[in-house]
């Protein structure tokens, strides 16, 4: 094992080895790995981005994990920046304060806080907060803005430490950190000490149903060590003392699943949600690896249709720009080879993304200013989950001519 990877040989939920590689996408930089421009000269490591399928338990996984405090203690993305977000995670409070009715002298913990968008909807409602994020500069920002922050990644070690120092937590979220651990079963222990005995755990993560159905690809890179199904949750977290009691699907980064979880016996009973997902899974056969192999076709048949469209546009002597600049870009640009020869710059409302440079292509990144100064021909939207609301808000680009192209989850050019 070297410093900045390292390759497991066991399923993260149930450690068998019992394990096929099913897609193998194009190796990339970390997703986040933005660069100045004195470093432009610097070759980026790059890491395999491989898909397994746990022939025992359905998991589907990296195996290849790159070193986390390379991946999030200089972390580059924001919750707060983001309008849709801010939105969904007050939706997300009101949601459970009216649905469990926590005890007010427990605590309410953010596992991966980010910038504490969460948790202040929470400390609103008069309940007490703590967040844990290993980004040094955005919890330190955070707690600064009255969300205490601990710096540091969540394990049971630190769990014994809150529960001494601070008390228990009648609500646990971790919203998409529970596909970025490669160590899942130290952080189930960590929740189940510091969940109070009425307490409930609720997780988002990106669902492996949405993926599949959508050709979320892109959604593959090297913080989501895991793509989350409820069957193989539903038994991981059963062999740790834990149920999972309900589970949704929700809208946010093109199709997540919500589930919700409490100590075995804790009281509530299971809705009957959990047992339907699990029925619709392997409806459309997440419980096969063939379904995963099948994937990589239609990743194929889009990269055909974007680069040939793109080809096109060049051809003509347009020209095009990207529009945001978030994690999933990376993967989408590296497998459907977008490079310079396509694209010029690419805007990001990010202030800590503006004048870098994008992971491994180095291509600049500014403010949405450089839409009207430089004025592209074509933006095509990477950030293409929130393309309803850029299209919205960039309404003048059209209103001037220009056409947004909407690469997934079907290619799509909206203009006059």
């Amino acid at each position: 094992m070297n410093c900045n990877h390292y390759k497991n040989i066991q399923c993260r939920l149930c450690n068998k080895s019992d394990l096929i590689s099913v897609l193998r996408l194009e190796s990339t930089p970390p997703a986040n790995e933005f660069i100045s421009e004195d470093q432009l000269n610097i070759n980026q490591n790059k890491f395999p981005l491989e898909l397994y399928f746990c022939n025992n338990c359905n998991h589907i996984q990296l195996l290849d994990v790159v070193n986390p405090s390379i991946l999030f203690e200089d972390y580059v993305y924001v919750s707060g920046t983001s309008p849709v977000f801010v939105n969904h995670f007050r939706e997300y409070a009101n949601n459970i304060i009216q649905r469990f009715n926590p005890d007010k002298n427990f605590l309410v913990v953010d596992i991966g806080s980010n910038d504490g968008t969460l948790l202040k909807f929470f400390k609103n409602n008069n309940f007490q907060v703590l967040g844990i994020d290993p980004a040094k500069n955005i919890s330190s920002n955070a707690s600064k803005n009255g969300i205490e922050t601990i710096t540091d990644f969540f394990t049971s070690e630190l769990s014994k430490k809150i529960t001494k120092e601070y008390k228990k937590a009648s609500i646990i979220t971790a919203n998409n950190v529970f596909a970025h651990a490669d160590n899942l079963e130290d952080i189930v222990l960590g929740i189940k000490n510091l969940l109070s005995s009425e307490g409930v755990f609720i997780f988002e993560v990106s669902y492996l149903v949405d993926v599949l159905e959508k050709n979320l690809f892109d959604t593959i890179y090297h913080e989501h060590l895991s793509y989350h199904s409820v069957e193989p949750l539903k038994s991981f977290f059963l062999a740790n003392g834990l149920e999972m009691i309900s589970a949704e699907r929700i809208n946010t980064h093109g199709g997540s699943l919500r589930g919700y979880v409490q100590l075995k016996n804790a009281g509530r009973e299971n809705d009957g949600t959990v047992e339907e997902l699990i029925k619709y899974e392997k409806q459309i056969g997440l419980n096969e690896a063939t379904t995963f192999l099948n994937f990589s076709k239609n990743i194929n048949n889009l990269k055909s249709q974007l680069l040939n469209l793109l080809q096109s546009i060049k051809s003509e002597g347009k020209t095009i720009a990207g529009f945001g600049a978030p994690a999933k870009a990376t993967t989408l640009m590296y497998q459907f080879g977008i490079n310079k020869e396509y694209i010029d710059f690419i805007v990001d409302d990010s202030p800590l993304k503006q004048g870098l440079y994008s992971p491994g292509l180095k291509i600049p990144v500014m403010s949405s200013d450089a839409i009207k100064l430089k004025s592209p021909d074509y933006l095509i939207i990477l950030a293409w989950n929130f393309s309803e609301s850029i299209i919205k808000k960039n309404s003048d680009f059209i209103k001037q001519g220009g056409k947004f192209i909407v690469p997934l989850p079907n290619l799509s050019i909206i203009g006059k």
